[in-house]
């Protein structure tokens, strides 16, 4: 995977609501990943590039209804409604349904740095499609989170998804690496 532009990337956020981020059982080591992610967001921003922030809409009467309070963004985030781009998907890929793909070809981004919810679905999805697309993917290590299974423990899925995409699918980075050691 060839290492991307700093002035096509974009990082994008999915699904850091409050019907999830403060769901039972709890994600896994949740206030370290925020912690992360706002990081992150701050070092997107200081470099003008896109941050997007992206939401899953359950179906009607789910607790994650579009406009439910658990359907909200996470109010510990920080999110700038002014700027930054915020999606809804009702689909597990970031891609399907939603105009994501065309709002990133039409700014000549071509790197996406994944962070958020969940690692084993929307977040494995989202770096498969994106990769599938052409587009360069870095899953930041310990930006993405999950909660306990009944098979395997949260910490188990995240080292397995951090394993599995690394190389075919995704470039790993942890928040550091990234953001160098002056935001972190």
């Amino acid at each position: 995977m060839k290492q991307p532009s700093l002035r096509n990337k974009a990082l994008v956020i999915i699904d850091m609501q409050n019907g999830l981020y403060f769901a039972e059982p709890p994600a896994y080591d949740k206030e370290h990943v925020l912690s992360n992610i706002n990081l992150l967001i701050r070092q997107f921003r200081a470099n003008g590039d896109p941050v997007i922030f992206v939401q899953h809409i359950g179906p009607q009467g789910s607790p994650i209804e579009q406009g439910q309070k658990l359907w909200q963004l996470i109010p510990e985030m920080e999110v700038d409604a002014k700027s930054d781009l915020i999606l809804n998907k009702n689909k597990s890929s970031i891609f399907t349904d939603t105009p994501l793909l065309e709002w990133l070809n039409q700014r000549g981004v071509n790197a996406l740095y994944i962070a958020g919810m969940k690692t084993q679905y929307c977040i494995d999805t989202a770096c498969r499609a994106a990769s599938g697309l052409g587009l360069d993917v870095i899953l930041v290590s310990d930006a993405h989170t999950c909660m306990d299974t009944a098979d395997l423990t949260a910490q188990q899925i995240i080292n397995h998804h951090n394993t599995t995409l690394n190389g075919p699918f995704a470039k790993i980075q942890n928040t550091v690496e990234i953001c160098g050691t002056d935001f972190a």
